[in-house]
């Protein structure tokens, strides 16, 4: 039986956990050929397995440190090579470094930039004219903090708020060249990183895991954490046909806990 993205290729980063892995499998479900990248080989060849569950094409994995232009470059040339083509790119891959600001150093908001907004940039640039061709899409999961700064958190807010920003001015050249450009922004969700951090929390708290994850939960008011499926689902809507007309939005899945109203 045709699946809605049979015959689409998706590339997706960050895609060897968490969200990004979610998104890759999602899409894969749906029937589309799929290939991740991330920088650890063996968290890729885990990911590849699960996603194979979810029937579709094998997917295709490509290792690398995308801070680098080359292994950019490397990751477009290989879908270039066997695909030649390139329907919806996913920029999934980042992470930054939260803590006191007076104690973050230079290094830190370089790090922070060089993988989750410069990569981003030139994956957008190096599969734009591919995207163009397959009037695609470009799903950029970026995070609430572009909308809510945290003292604590600057660089990530920093970073999103920047993505955020790049993606809106990218959708409107996407208007002219028929190339879907939208934002994602998930509030606190279920990956592994989300529960390495809460282990630490309660570490530092003298509680237990699940405490510190209530706490969470009772000072945002929402009723659960996030589920990387979440923000799958929202993925493939916006890049169906049925979200062909959402353009340059930034939609938030965090169950309610972005307190501004935009």
């Amino acid at each position: 039986m045709e699946r809605e993205f049979d015959g689409k290729i998706v590339v997706v980063t960050g895609g060897s956990r968490g969200i990004g892995r979610a998104i890759a499998a999602a899409f894969a479900g749906a029937g589309a050929q799929t290939v991740i990248a991330a920088s650890s080989e063996k968290n890729l060849a885990s990911a590849a397995e699960i996603i194979a569950k979810k029937g579709g094409p094998a997917t295709l994995t490509r290792a690398g440190d995308l801070k680098q232009l080359e292994n950019c470059e490397a990751l477009f040339d290989l879908v270039g090579s066997r695909f030649g083509r390139c329907d919806i790119l996913v920029n999934c891959a980042g992470a930054t470094k939260a803590g006191n600001f007076l104690e973050l150093i230079d290094e830190d908001w370089q790090d922070g930039f060089a993988l989750k907004f410069f990569a981003a940039v030139r994956l957008c640039r190096l599969f734009w004219p591919m995207l163009k061709a397959a009037s695609g899409h470009v799903v950029n999961i970026v995070g609430g903090a572009a909308r809510t700064p945290d003292q604590n958190f600057l660089i990530g807010g920093s970073v999103n708020a920047a993505f955020a920003n790049f993606s809106k001015g990218l959708a409107d050249r996407g208007k002219h060249d028929g190339v879907n450009v939208n934002v994602i922004h998930p509030g606190l969700t279920e990956t592994e990183r989300f529960f390495e951090q809460a282990k630490r929390r309660a570490k530092a708290a003298n509680i237990t895991p699940e405490e510190a994850i209530n706490r969470v939960i009772e000072k945002q008011g929402i009723r659960r954490i996030a589920k990387p499926e979440d923000i799958a689902e929202l993925a493939l809507f916006l890049c169906s046909p049925r979200g062909s007309h959402i353009q340059g939005s930034a939609i938030a899945v965090d169950g309610g806990a972005t307190p501004g109203f935009y």
